[in-house]
């Protein structure tokens, strides 16, 4: 044993002396590095103390082959750098005997390679999997995630799976059980599975694969990471690492394709939980343990993510399956509020919302739970009060004296805020308990908050909130209802206001007469059959402020002039 370690020592020593700039601390890591995920055999085995210095090199050739970066079979910074990542901590290449130890089973497993794949022969004899929660991540560590959407961002994680297999996923709100098939945890340091998590970056987190034993399907997270979703920080997205844990409590191991999300390491977010979906190496690793899914469409492509998608897709997770109640029928009317956001309309109303895009078509008949899709919102959500996307394309809800800010679908961390910091006081010096209707107003880029049949402007320039001078002002200047349930606004002028199952449209900063009727919101944008009566709100007209519609007649009777007066209005109009 002495002469096979004094063999192992020297040749450690010859590679030191042959890389001077390598530090020998930096070597012992790396070679312990190549150890802990399986490119080395372990030296307290007969093999390990036979290493050589060809083998530590054709060990790191390996690795760095599996990483895709250039196989120099050095220690070279590039090979350091990919090694100090964070990443999971299920070796890249598992012996049988790891394979025995992770699961705590009986018997060898025969493993295949496909696509680029190590696929062992374990998986699930059943389709239908549990699983719960056992711990969540701590506050103060990872403040941006509650327990609920730590719940939706997991349950969104397998359905990422389940869309490609004939595997269904059922969420257990109970304790942990022997029954329950897959148990996740957020734990940190040594958790008595015989894997320690070693604190913020390094591994992430680990999964168990398929099979008898107690630990089969379990997965763990690092408690001690700062868990977030969709930031393009230097926290963790917690979406993107359990769809790969996901993968491993159900079979995969890693994959070396750099499409992959069973790639080992961890870069950046893969994206939207509700839009993605697997590449094509791995739809076809997950269906050659499972098989495809009956009546399985194609997958949708998946854009490389933006600073903002243009559009949004509700294809989120719900357990058990959600079922709108008859009372969630888009044709009856009376939205609490509408929104125009990323290229569609949002209706909302109670606790759902549906979407028509920018040319009339609606998106789908069968609404959807706000709270599902808006994360970050509570779960208890009633209703919105009003909803906008302000000029930096942030998206803003109002619920009763609250606020909250999101990028895309989730909401920033911060949020709710007290109404309050909008400063909309009466002219009694009120403040404001609810906003009735928000918008901007393309005419100026100008944002426009009614309230109790008042209204303010804001300048949003520059991500900074600034009331102007000269607010409030009454909602009657509108010529149109003065408590409207919200108001949208396109960039070609025209300007909707909703009120029960009517709206009105103004149309270019003048209110068109010969439009000035109200129209059905079932009819128009509903794509309803029937139309829903309902009592049509007085227009009020204030005698002091006749501009719009004076605006409006000329633009009638002057129609050689149209560009001319249109400019006049714009003009006109500003001063509101």
């Amino acid at each position: 044993m002495t002469t096979a370690l004094t063999v192992t020592s020297a040749a450690l020593l010859c590679v030191v002396c042959a890389r001077p700039a390598l530090m020998p601390d930096q070597y012992a890591r790396g070679v312990d590095w190549l150890i802990r995920y399986g490119y080395l055999q372990s030296p307290d085995t007969l093999i390990g103390g036979l290493q050589t210095k060809e083998s530590i090199e054709e060990a790191v050739r390996k690795m760095q082959r599996f990483a895709g970066i250039e196989e120099t079979g050095n220690l070279d910074q590039k090979t350091l750098e990919m090694m100090g990542r964070p990443r999971c901590s299920l070796p890249d290449t598992i012996s049988f005997e790891e394979l025995l130890k992770r699961n705590r089973r009986g018997k060898n497993k025969v493993m295949m390679k496909k696509k680029r794949y190590t696929l062992p022969k374990m998986r699930w004899d059943k389709t239908d999997i549990t699983w719960s929660m056992q711990d969540f991540p701590p506050p103060s560590v990872s403040p941006a995630l509650n327990p609920g959407l730590v719940r939706l961002i997991l349950g969104n994680a397998l359905r990422v799976w389940s869309e490609n297999t004939p595997l269904r996923f059922h969420y257990s709100p109970d304790e942990p059980s022997p029954q329950t098939d897959i148990t996740v945890t957020f734990t940190s340091g040594y958790h008595e599975d015989g894997y320690p998590f070693d604190g913020k970056g390094g591994a992430l987190a680990h999964a168990f694969f398929p099979g008898k034993g107690d630990l089969a399907g379990d997965t763990h997270f690092d408690a001690e990471e700062s868990w977030t979703y969709g930031d393009w920080s230097s926290d963790s997205d917690l979406f993107t690492v359990a769809v790969h844990e996901f993968g491993h409590a159900l079979g995969l191991f890693h994959s070396s394709s750099s499409d992959s999300i069973m790639k080992p390491y961890y870069f950046s977010p893969v994206g939207e939980m509700n839009s993605y979906s697997l590449t094509a190496v791995d739809r076809l690793g997950i269906q050659a343990l499972y098989g495809k899914q009956h009546n399985l469409k194609p997958p949708p492509s998946v854009a490389a993510p933006t600073t903002y998608p243009t559009q949004f897709s509700t294809t989120y997770l719900l357990h058990p399956p959600y079922y709108p109640p008859d009372s969630a029928d888009r044709c009856q009317g009376g939205y609490d509020a509408v929104a125009n956001i990323r290229a569609e309309i949002f209706f909302f109303r109670g606790q759902h919302f549906w979407r028509v895009d920018h040319s009339g078509s609606l998106l789908s008949s069968t609404p959807a739970l706000i709270h599902s899709f808006w994360i970050g919102l509570p779960p208890d959500t009633a209703r919105v009060d009003a909803a906008y996307e302000r000029r930096d394309g942030h998206i803003v809800f109002f619920i009763g004296n609250q606020y909250w800010v999101f990028r895309n679908t989730m909401a920033l961390p911060g949020y709710p805020r007290q109404l309050s910091d909008w400063g909309l006081h009466t002219a009694a010096g009120q403040l404001a308990e609810s906003v009735e209707a928000v918008f901007v107003w393309p005419h100026n880029g100008k944002t426009y908050v009614f309230s109790s049949g008042l209204y303010w402007r804001f300048d949003e320039a520059g991500g900074e909130r600034k009331m102007e001078e000269g607010y409030p002002k009454p909602a009657a200047i509108w010529g149109m209802p003065s408590h409207p349930d919200d108001i949208i606004a396109f960039l070609d002028g025209e300007t909707y206001f909703f009120k029960d199952s009517n709206y009105w449209i103004l149309q270019r900063g003048g209110l068109d007469l010969e439009s000035a009727s109200p129209k059905s919101i079932a009819t128009d944008w509903m794509k309803c059959d029937r139309h829903v009566s309902a009592p049509t709100p007085e227009i009020p007209r204030d005698r002091n402020c006749s501009c719009v519609q004076n605006v409006a007649a000329v633009m009638r009777s002057l129609s050689v002039i149209i560009y001319l007066t249109n400019i006049i209005c714009i003009l006109v109009v500003t001063v509101f």
